[in-house]
């Protein structure tokens, strides 16, 4: 049960993830920097609790099958899965940080010149998160 809830948890990143890639930030960047700028702090808060948690159980999971199976692709599949935190506080954090700032009102253009940024770091996530996810597949395979 333990490698079939962490495998779920990485491919629900995953997935999570590359549809913001494919699907969320492309809609969003078409809508305009004033709807992007109301958007964003509100999906941000939901979708991070959501990819936190997915992170975090994710790895803890694939450490435990790890030590209950010793198959080495679940301990490579945890440290890319709980990568993406670092990843996220070093490339993505301070674009976030900008795009959240309460006091800071930012002016639709610079909005849409943030999101620019933002996604191709953010596909560095999903890279990893795919990784990962690969890794717990390749585990339960073999």
């Amino acid at each position: 049960m333990t490698e079939i809830l962490a495998t779920l948890c990485a491919g629900t990143f995953f997935g999570a993830a590359v549809y913001i890639n494919l699907a969320q930030h492309p809609a969003t960047m078409e809508t305009g920097g004033a709807f992007a700028s109301k958007f964003f702090p509100p999906m941000y808060s939901k979708a991070s609790a959501l990819q936190i948690a997915l992170a975090i159980f994710g790895t803890v999971l694939g450490v435990i099958s790890w030590l209950l199976s010793d198959n080495a692709y679940w301990l490579i599949g945890a440290v890319f899965l709980v990568s993406v935190i670092p990843i996220t506080l070093l490339f993505i954090k301070q674009i976030n940080d900008q795009l959240l700032h309460p006091t800071r009102q930012l002016e639709p253009e610079e909005v849409i010149a943030l999101l620019k940024q933002w996604n191709p770091r953010h596909w560095i996530r999903s890279g990893v998160s795919f990784i990962a996810f690969v890794c717990y597949l390749l585990a339960i395979a073999g």
